[in-house]
């Protein structure tokens, strides 16, 4: 079976070349051009190139379009990684100043806070409130 393959594909290539032979072109006595695969006796026939040429090269403008979409899509990308980046440092600022605040909290019983412009001190209650809060946020965004 594998060798009918091989033999059929082998004939068919070698097919299509043959086939592609020669053409000719020529004008009769009334003016009328015509085409043959044999030239006409005692007329002369030009022999025309059958040949497929190869594809032409694309040329800067069929080129450019694709660069600058190219080019606008890494300039949108490079946008958007500046963006996550300033994201993820606020992030971290955030991050620092949450366990500060709750290293104070946790070390310092006596915290005083300032609310209208007076300052109080937090009660235990507060406190342990107020470090559960932190602590939360800490779980939520910096982990």
């Amino acid at each position: 079976m594998r060798l009918t393959i091989i033999a059929g594909s082998l004939l068919l290539a070698l097919s299509s070349a043959v086939m592609a032979g020669q053409v000719y072109k020529w004008v009769d006595a009334q003016g009328v051009t015509h085409f043959g695969a044999q030239p006409p006796q005692g007329q002369a026939a030009q022999a025309l190139n059958t040949a497929t040429p190869p594809p032409k090269p694309l040329e800067a403008a069929q080129v450019e379009p694709a660069t600058t979409g190219d080019t606008e899509q890494r300039a949108i990308d490079q946008k958007v990684k500046k963006q996550v980046a300033e994201q993820e440092a606020e992030r971290q600022r955030y991050c620092t100043t949450l366990r500060t605040n709750l290293a104070q909290l946790q070390n310092n019983p006596r915290v005083r806070v300032e609310e209208d412009g007076e300052m109080r001190r937090l009660n235990e209650e507060e406190r342990q409130e107020r470090i559960s809060d932190t602590q939360k946020k800490i779980g939520d965004t910096c982990n």
